[in-house]
């Protein structure tokens, strides 16, 4: 049992409590967990094999170690099934839907004895959700839109927990005999923020060793298909994974053809036809003689192409920039010298200040902003002024004990519905940083949404728009905001946006990332962190950065933090 599989046990546990109506705090106790453990970089089934204690992970006490450990040891979580025994286990995918929370849940399903998302499309076509106190018209519509969505979105797997699957099952196909080189390729390997299918290959001359020593992987919950050079499994994670054994001497055809992506591989293969020959798997060939396919760079030379790294091969231009030598040189993780958005015990986060800036300065990092949540956020705890400033207070003080490391002081402020901010200017001036985000009224309109943040916008003293869409992925769509516009009027403002590198979020997706790189705004990549080990997960943001063409010059915290400082005077 991975720790996803764990986390999502935990969340569906939660959802179904919060829709009883109980009590609040064990409620919450269930969903940090979860993130506890849905971010933790070791595998708690590895934990408990060993008897090393989870009541050592953040949040998790003795009652809770112990539901997990049965969790991971029996496969069942007996909590849960005595609440799903108490109401249907659909309700908890209603959660799913943007517009209900767990009141409006318990309510529909009180009322109109909605326990599904089938049910819910049906009451709502048939308008008996608009007759509901709290409802109405438009929400209706808003619901049976999202619901239809979810409906229709076939089932994807978020970029960390694909990436976590194939490097398990790549751990364990590395002990096949025989097996030489072995590499993710697909959608995973480009970097999108979810993935379909996991393709894996491996370069062995031995594949029935190796398709035999797959075979007995743990992990599979079902074979699909068993062949003699491949494989189709599911995973216990409900993850689709085809494994492709292929000769040494084809493993980089093999690469580049299974790592797409298909719009990239036509154009490629377009430019081989007109010089004659025939890109495929196994290789590059003119008539029936092999010239290349030990590696990419092999293949990419026969089409008079250079590398192209395979976050860019969308066919969205980087085969005209590869022609023409005018491929961008990508920021990567080593150019990331900070980290602008992240929280502490002062509001939801799970370490304190100083935790942060340690483990902040173990990745090598020069600077960090301790961007607590503001007071409109009771349940997470929000600064009002006065703590805000108690928290600067100590960061000074933190500042005269560190040596070559910075804590910007900040703060994520929430945008209120008319585009105020939730802390007075007096005390937002004093910031380093002011991270601002949206955290409410996600159903208004596009018009109204977007004017709300570009009225927040106006305030000299913000600096960064977090999360700027409100998406969750695999949950809520986000809310319907004019991005182009928001773009702009950064632009005009001196604004930067951010690419939070939350797994949930990767907000900007990489389509908004590579406008706001033609427009001119600088972005931040950041983690949003609520533990130390969570800043791991910046990896993810540069991947996201990198998908949207970005260099280093296009991101804010590759700075020093000297010229942040300036950069954030406006």
């Amino acid at each position: 049992m991975q720790n996803a599989d764990i986390a999502r046990t935990l969340n569906r546990l939660a959802n179904l409590l919060d829709i009883e109506g109980a009590n609040a705090f064990r409620v919450r106790a269930y969903r940090s967990a979860a993130q506890t453990i849905e971010f933790h970089p070791h595998a708690l089934q590895d934990m408990v094999a060993r008897e090393e204690p989870l009541t050592e992970l953040p949040g998790i006490g003795r009652d809770l170690a112990e539901k997990i450990t049965e969790l991971i040891n029996t496969g069942h979580l007996p909590v849960l099934e005595e609440a799903e025994k108490r109401l249907p286990p659909g309700l908890s995918q209603l959660m799913r839907v943007g517009q209900l929370g767990p009141a409006r849940v318990r309510q529909l399903f009180e009322a109109l004895g909605i326990d599904s998302l089938d049910a819910l499309k049906k009451a709502a076509r048939n308008g008996r959700i608009r007759t509901l106190e709290g409802f109405g018209e438009k929400t209706e519509a808003g619901v049976l839109k999202e619901a239809e969505r979810l409906d229709d979105t076939p089932p994807r797997v978020r970029l960390d927990e694909a990436h976590q699957a194939a490097a398990d099952l790549i751990a364990w196909l590395e002990r096949a005999g025989g097996a030489q080189r072995l590499s993710a390729a697909g959608s995973l390997r480009r970097g999108r923020d979810t993935v379909g299918d996991l393709d894996i290959l491996v370069s062995s001359e031995d594949a029935a060793a190796v398709m035999t020593h797959l075979a007995s992987y743990p992990e599979i919950a079902e074979t699909v298909s068993h062949g003699t050079t491949k494989s189709t499994l599911l995973l216990h994670s409900g993850v689709q994974v085809d494994v492709r054994v292929v000769d040494d001497e084809s493993f980089g055809a093999a690469l580049y053809y299974f790592t797409g992506s298909q719009a990239h591989n036509i154009a490629t293969r377009k430019m081989a036809t007109e010089r004659g020959l025939k890109i495929n798997e196994y290789g590059v060939y003119r008539g029936e003689k092999r010239l290349a396919g030990r590696t990419e760079e092999e293949v990419l030379a026969q089409i008079d192409l250079p590398w192209i790294t395979p976050e860019l091969r969308e066919n969205r231009g980087e085969i005209e920039a590869a022609r023409e030598g005018t491929l961008p040189a990508l920021v990567t993780l080593d150019d990331i010298r900070g980290d602008l958005h992240m929280h502490t015990t002062a509001s939801d986060g799970r370490a304190s200040l100083e935790e942060m800036a340690h483990a902040a300065r173990q990745r090598g990092y020069r600077y960090i902003a301790i961007t607590d949540h503001s007071k409109r956020l009771a349940m997470a705890n929000g600064l009002d002024a006065k703590r805000l400033r108690e928290q600067m207070s100590e960061i000074d003080a933190l500042n005269e004990r560190l040596k070559n490391f910075t804590v910007l002081k900040g703060n994520e402020v929430d945008i209120l519905e008319d585009g105020a901010l939730d802390l007075p200017d007096d005390v937002l001036k004093e910031l380093d940083v002011c991270v601002f985000s949206v955290h409410s009224k996600f159903n208004l309109s596009r018009e109204q949404q977007t004017t709300r943040i570009l009225r927040a916008m106006d305030n000299p003293h913000v600096n960064i728009l977090a999360h700027p869409t409100g998406r969750i992925i695999n949950g809520r769509q986000g809310y319907d905001v004019d991005i182009e516009a928001v773009l702009h009027g950064a632009r005009e403002r001196g604004v930067f946006l951010e690419i939070n590198a939350q797994p949930a979020r990767l907000d900007l997706s990489d389509h908004w990332v590579h406008m706001a790189r033609d427009i001119g705004v600088a972005l931040a990549i950041n983690t949003d962190a609520h533990a130390t080990d969570q800043l791991g997960h910046m990896t993810l943001g540069v991947t996201q950065a990198r998908r949207g063409w970005l260099e280093k010059s296009d991101v804010l915290n590759t700075r020093t933090v000297t010229q942040l400082k300036k950069m954030m005077r406006r």
